[in-house]
């Protein structure tokens, strides 16, 4: 993968998944979407999807072998889910604070307001996924988005973003540079 050149104040990138379990009640759906917002983060693509069997265990394939994978990988695949592009200044670890700790009984003691201490219901059903590095921000982008260009966007979208005006279209759910209509991608 080539290295991707960026300004230091770049905004940062991360995915943001949003489970079956969620997805499934349309209040807790919006009350993370309105947490995301209400976080300041710029929503940059988002898309809901069914995900296949096959693609559940291509994307979760350094847990095979482990207990829990085969539960997660049919969890997964058992409904809709909403994939999300978030930008912030640091949006891997104020994605990963927002959700939470992964184990629903810690973060229900330990962060009681996150997404999985208020929404999630074991340890596999818990609401949310986030990435955990650059990296695999990168990598699980191109899984969900593969026409995304991160690339392009930190070349030609990121500096309108962090710069310019930017509106949310609550229709189509995303943030745009002001001026350009809110037709696409900013």
């Amino acid at each position: 993968m080539a290295s991707i050149l960026r300004s230091p104040q770049a905004l940062q990138l991360t995915l943001a998944l949003i489970k079956p379990d969620a997805v499934a009640h349309p209040l807790i759906l919006e009350a993370v979407h309105q947490q995301i917002l209400s976080n300041k983060f710029l929503i940059i693509r988002m898309r809901e999807l069914l995900w296949r069997k096959e693609d559940c265990q291509r994307f979760y394939r350094e847990h095979e072998g482990r207990f829990f994978y085969q539960r997660l990988v049919e969890f997964m695949a058992s409904g809709p889910i909403r994939a999300y592009i978030l930008a912030h200044k640091d949006a891997i670890q104020l994605w990963r604070m927002l959700m939470g700790p992964t184990r629903v009984f810690r973060a229900r003691y330990v962060a009681p307001d996150s997404i999985r201490g208020s929404f999630g219901l074991t340890d596999t059903r818990n609401t949310t996924h986030g990435s955990d590095s650059v990296v695999s921000a990168s990598r699980e982008i191109a899984t969900f988005f593969p026409d995304f260009s991160e690339q392009r966007w930190y070349e030609e979208e990121e500096p309108q973003l962090r710069c310019g005006a930017v509106c949310y279209s609550p229709e189509g759910g995303i943030h745009y540079v002001a001026g350009t209509g809110g037709l696409g991608p900013a």
